[in-house]
């Protein structure tokens, strides 16, 4: 799996995405209860996995995995002296686990990133239990979803999907993991349809910060579908712009999907 968003900054962004939200709702509305052993697949910085444990209680358990070193530190700090908590670095769809062991498998913004997500899913599925429950986690048409949105910006940020595209990063990830669960013989399938975000009205600095780290990072990538840095650099201070516009609504949608292994 290859990381389009690594940088320096990376580790700060995701931290701050996650800590903006509570997941012990939704980790509970998709079968995460106490006592359980659960495995949260690509746990970035560790914000989640803290929820985890602080859902499954004294009595479960909870393995974090994380395939780029600078996260799996940030997770090993930010858990060191939790108990019932293993971090490991390993990576989907090879993450050397035991088979039909967690009651509860927990993979979120991972698959967005894949550029098979077949593999990745059955590896999820073979390491659950009979009887326990995979959920997915993945965004839909983040940055889309824009209203007003000036026909002309918005013909503009084709040129950025289109360089997310050739990267292989999958922005409507989310909506089609309800097909492959099917595939993968899950059953009882559930999607739940959340926010990732909604601003009626200017966005927070939290989710501002967020959008100048993510086009500084994908600089490098999408400069020459602009035409060069300077259209690019354009392109960039208006959608930032857009952002702050108090006359402007702008959401984007996290789509869950959960299934138990027959």
């Amino acid at each position: 799996m290859s990381y389009l968003m690594q940088s320096d900054e990376e580790v700060r962004r995701l931290r701050a995405q996650a800590s903006a939200n509570s997941y012990a709702d939704r980790l509970r509305l998709t079968g995460l209860s106490p006592g359980q052993v659960a495995l949260d697949a690509g746990c970035g910085p560790g914000i989640i996995t803290a929820e985890m444990l602080d859902v499954v209680g004294p009595s479960g358990r909870v393995v974090a995995m994380e395939p780029l070193a600078a996260h799996f530190e940030a997770a090993r700090a930010l858990l060191s002296g939790r108990p019932n908590v293993e971090v490991l670095q390993g990576a989907l769809p090879d993450t050397k686990l035991p088979s039909s062991h967690f009651d509860y498998v927990w993979c979120q913004y991972v698959f967005e990133y894949l550029h098979e997500p077949m593999p990745a899913l059955e590896e999820l599925v073979r390491v659950a239990k009979p009887g326990g429950r995979v959920v997915v986690a993945d965004i839909d048409g983040v940055g889309l979803w824009n209203w007003p949105y000036p026909e002309d910006l918005e013909q503009e940020s084709q040129k950025l999907l289109l360089a997310l595209r050739e990267a292989r990063f999958d922005l409507h990830a989310g909506r089609k993991m309800f097909h492959l669960f099917r595939k993968a013989g899950l059953a009882d399938l559930r999607v739940h349809v959340s926010p990732f975000y909604v601003a009626a009205g200017p966005v927070d600095a939290r989710l501002h910060e967020d959008w100048v780290i993510r086009f500084r990072t994908l600089r490098p990538l999408a400069e020459r579908f602009f035409g060069g840095a300077q259209p690019y650099d354009t392109f960039c201070q208006r959608f930032l712009a857009l952002l702050d516009d108090p006359d402007t609504l702008k959401y984007a949608m996290v789509l869950t999907t959960e299934g138990v292994k027959r």
